[in-house]
């Protein structure tokens, strides 16, 4: 991971861990020139309680299972992105809408109606999740409702970034499409290895209903933001921005 200096960072990494018939994203992502930029104020004005600063995580719950090319308009509809974030009760609002977008077809509801936070803590998808228009919302959506994670066949290459950049959601990659094997409710434990972003990890997906295991690939050069607990942390943990005020 490269970083330029202090006075404006910027963080480069290129995923090295897509499907093969994906192409691999690389790409820059300079930090709002405000840090009063809406979607994120709330990574700097105050920690965020909910992210694993540990070397090690583990997230435990049911899972909630999509398909293929599930795109933002599905995560979170257009017309709910005039809630901002960096307000909590308007964040507590947004896990409400979560997966609001899905068809029908989708008979069991990610959240229940009148509910903010759903039964799900892991969302299972298949290839393409998070595809369609850049929205910081879609993972900050997901995390409000309570999903810890996301683990994908692939990522659009946007909604990987925003799940990097905020801390919201770990965007994780399965090796195979083990969403043809987990049904929604399956009790899950999603074991993160010490150092998500090494070749060597140790990541797995067990999924405790149909006793089965599922290795999942390193996050490359992303894994040590996603490690830190987002962008701002990473900054802060690196030293290139100061901590937010006590």
């Amino acid at each position: 991971m490269a970083a330029s200096s202090p006075s404006s960072p910027c963080f480069s990494y290129s995923r090295n861990c897509f499907s093969p018939n994906q192409k691999t994203p690389s790409f820059s992502s300079n930090l709002p020139t405000s840090l009063n930029h809406r979607p994120f104020k709330h990574l700097i004005s105050s920690p965020i309680s909910h992210i694993r600063h540990a070397a090690s995580a583990t997230i435990h719950g049911n899972c909630y299972v999509v398909g293929d090319n599930i795109d933002t308009d599905q995560i979170i509809p257009t017309e709910y992105l005039t809630l901002v974030p960096s307000n909590p009760d308007e964040y507590r609002k947004l896990g409400s809408y979560a997966f609001i977008g899905l068809p029908s077809s989708y008979r069991t509801r990610f959240v229940d109606p009148g509910e903010h936070k759903s039964k799900f803590s892991v969302v299972i998808a298949g290839a393409n999740f998070g595809c369609g228009s850049s929205r910081e919302h879609a993972p900050a959506a997901l995390r409000s409702a309570g999903a810890g994670a996301v683990v994908a066949e692939s990522y659009a290459r946007i909604f990987f970034r925003n799940s990097v950049v905020t801390g919201e959601v770990y965007p994780l990659e399965s090796e195979g499409k083990i969403g043809e094997e987990c049904r929604t409710g399956d009790v899950v434990t999603i074991e993160m290895g010490e150092g998500c972003s090494s070749s060597s990890s140790s990541s797995r997906l067990i999924n405790h209903t149909t006793g089965k295991e599922y290795k999942l690939k390193p996050a490359g050069d992303a894994g040590p933001v996603i490690e830190a607990g987002g962008i701002f942390a990473y900054a802060r943990k690196s030293g290139m921005i100061p901590p937010p005020p006590q």
